[in-house]
């Protein structure tokens, strides 16, 4: 075999393995992805949670004094996360900005009075917990009413219990494709040096040593592909950042770090396995069955 030749079986190994690399890299970047999704699925419903407000209108007579006195009293209650006291003056602004600056003239004095809009922890965040803390709330003499948009909540817990259950079957898929996905281009990687191996074979040498070199290779392509997905993943939670910087707030490092881990546990140890049964299958195979 000349030189040429060589540089060129050598050339089309080098592409195969890159494009090896690349194949798994997309693959555990979209592992990496559901691994996220998964892994905050929790905090994804609660931040949704955490923005229904309840609106807690005061009397016409409480003072915005006695409204933050009564929103600090607020703060401490179990079910209670924040608390923003509106003054008369916003909420006449408000309210203007909503109906036009007319609505004021058939009324005497302004109609609105001081409320609290309060801001609930995402588990008090059911109808029958609505009810119990409406309840709690109404008891107060200086509250005139209490406000929220019940159906709302109804809506919101119904399509986040289907949400979380299509989620929970898309990542359970995701994560077969993937293994099939990553098996099928180690398995083709390998296959292209069967030569080689029938080559070792013929010298003598074991499975074992034959498997040897395959498997390290097999783990550094699977730590290289990792890295690669784990930039990639970076760089989407990066643009999450900038162009949703409020639904960033629900990703923590803790949960960030573990789904790296689960990245890279996927791909050194799919591409170990894959390779461990691809060469063993190849030692096994005789020499006819090569040129197929």
């Amino acid at each position: 075999m000349s030189s040429g030749e060589n540089k060129m079986i050598r050339r089309r190994l080098a592409g195969a393995w890159v494009s090896s690399v690349i194949s798994i890299t997309l693959v555990l970047f979209l592992v990496g992805v559901a691994s996220m999704l998964l892994v905050n699925a929790k905090g994804l419903s609660d931040y949704f949670k955490e923005n229904v407000q309840v609106s807690v209108m005061m009397r016409q007579e409480v003072s915005e004094e006695s409204a933050m006195d009564y929103a600090a009293s607020l703060d401490s209650k179990p079910f209670v996360k924040a608390t923003r006291v509106v003054s008369k003056a916003e909420g006449v602004k408000e309210m203007t900005e909503m109906l036009g600056e007319d609505f004021l003239k058939v009324f005497e004095s302004a109609p609105i009075p001081v409320s609290v809009d309060v801001t609930l922890r995402a588990e008090y965040v059911t109808a029958d917990s609505l009810g119990l803390v409406r309840e709690e709330i109404s008891a107060s003499p200086l509250v005139e009413e209490v406000v929220y948009q019940q159906s709302l909540v109804e809506k919101l817990n119904t399509n986040l219990a289907k949400i979380s259950l299509i989620l929970g079957v898309f990542v359970l898929l995701l994560l077969f494709i993937s293994f099939v996905l990553i098996n099928n281009t180690v398995r083709l990687n390998v296959y292209s040096k069967r030569f080689t191996i029938h080559t070792m074979k013929l010298v003598g040498a074991t499975k074992s040593f034959i498997r040897g070199p395959f498997l390290g290779q097999s783990v550094f392509q699977g730590l290289l592909a990792a890295f690669l997905a784990i930039l990639a993943l970076l760089g989407a939670l990066f643009f999450v950042r900038r162009e949703f910087s409020r639904l960033f707030e629900v990703f923590s490092l803790d949960l960030l770090l573990m789904v790296m881990g689960i990245v890279v546990v996927s791909g050194v140890a799919i591409c170990l396995v894959s390779t461990y049964l691809v060469v063993g299958r190849l030692v096994s195979l005789p020499k006819d069955d090569l040129y197929y």
